[in-house]
C-alpha cells in the first residue's frame, strides 16, 4: 500500500466503529506435520509469530486463536492473543466460527492461517479495505500472480476472477487451461489462504456445511461458490508462503535468520 494510501486508510480506520478481528485457526493434529503450531522458528512457536504478524495490521482490533489444544492456547496467550478452545471441525473457518460466535462485538473477521507466520500486515489491511469499500460483499480473499513453474502443483491453489474481481472458481488443477498459452499464463493467479467474512456471511457459510465441490478438491472456499456466496478476490501487495512440512520449516527458519541478520546490521 503506497504511503499516501496507507495514511488515508489509517485515518479511515480511526473514524470507523468497525471491530475487526483476526482469527487464527490452529490444530494439533496434522497428517504431514503434527504439532505444527508449536514448531519453533527463532526459538519461538510458529503460532506466536502468526499472532504478532496479524497484530501488525493497522485494521485489526483484536487477535484471536481458535484451537483444540491447551498447549497451543497457552502459547497464543503468551504472544498476546485471546485463545479459545474449540471442538473438532472440518475446516479452519468452521473452527474460528465457533470461537467468534461466542462474542457479539465484531463486524468483520479475517481468517488468518496459523501456518503462515510471516504474513504481511499490509495484506490483511488490503483485504479489510476491499471489504469496507464493497459492503455488498460478505466474503473476500487475496491472490498473487502465479509462476508458470508452479501452475501444475496441486498445492498451489489457482483462482480465476470475473472482471469485477469476484471469484469464478478455485482449483488445484490448471485454470484456465492453456489452450492459448500466452493468454492463459497472463491470467494464472495463486490463491492466498486468507479470508474475510462479515458476521451474516460467516453464519451462512457454517450453516451450509461441506459441499460436494469442497470435498472433491478439499478447498473450503468452494462451499461459498457452490452456494452462490459472492467472493471478492483482491490483489495482495506481498507474497505469503505457508509452512506445510518440516522441510518448509527449515526454509522459514533460514529466512527468519537472514531477515534478523539484516535488521541487526541496519540498526548498527
Amino acid at each position: 500500500m503506497p504511503p499516501s494510501t496507507l495514511v488515508a486508510f489509517q485515518n479511515r480506520m480511526r473514524k470507523t466503529d468497525s471491530v475487526i478481528v483476526a482469527a487464527i485457526p490452529a490444530r494439533w493434529a496434522s497428517t504431514r506435520f503434527p504439532g505444527k503450531p508449536l514448531a519453533l522458528i527463532g526459538g519461538e512457536p510458529m503460532i506466536a509469530h502468526a499472532v504478532r504478524s496479524a497484530a501488525s495490521a493497522t485494521s485489526i482490533t483484536d487477535v484471536l486463536v481458535a484451537t483444540d489444544d491447551e498447549r497451543i492456547a497457552t502459547a497464543a496467550q503468551e504472544a498476546g492473543a485471546e485463545a479459545i478452545l474449540t471442538g473438532e471441525h472440518s475446516s479452519g473457518t468452521d473452527r474460528i466460527a465457533e470461537a467468534l460466535f461466542a462474542r457479539d462485538d465484531w463486524t468483520i473477521a479475517i481468517n488468518v492461517q496459523g501456518d503462515e507466520p510471516f504474513i504481511a500486515g499490509a495484506n490483511i489491511d488490503t483485504l479489510v479495505e476491499g471489504m469496507l469499500e464493497r459492503p455488498d460483499i460478505g466474503m473476500a480473499t487475496l491472490c498473487r500472480p502465479l509462476d508458470a513453474l508452479d501452475v501444475e502443483d496441486p498445492n498451489a491453489v489457482k483462482v480465476v476472477r470475473a472482471r469485477d474481481g469476484e471469484a469464478l472458481y478455485f482449483s488445484r488443477s490448471v485454470i484456465p487451461f492453456p489452450r492459448n498459452q500466452e493468454v492463459a499464463q497472463s491470467l494464472w493467479s495463486l490463491h492466498l489462504g486468507i479470508y474475510g467474512f462479515t458476521r451474516p456471511t460467516l453464519e451462512q457459510f457454517v450453516d451450509l456445511g461441506p459441499s460436494s465441490l469442497e470435498r472433491a478438491e478439499s478447498l473450503e472456499q468452494l462451499r461459498a461458490l457452490e452456494n452462490g456466496i459472492q467472493t471478492l478476490v483482491l490483489e495482495a501487495p506481498f507474497d505469503s508462503r505457508g509452512i506445510d512440512t518440516p522441510e518448509d520449516l527449515k526454509r522459514a527458519e533460514q529466512e527468519w535468520a537472514e531477515a534478523r541478520s539484516v535488521h541487526m546490521r541496519e540498526r548498527k
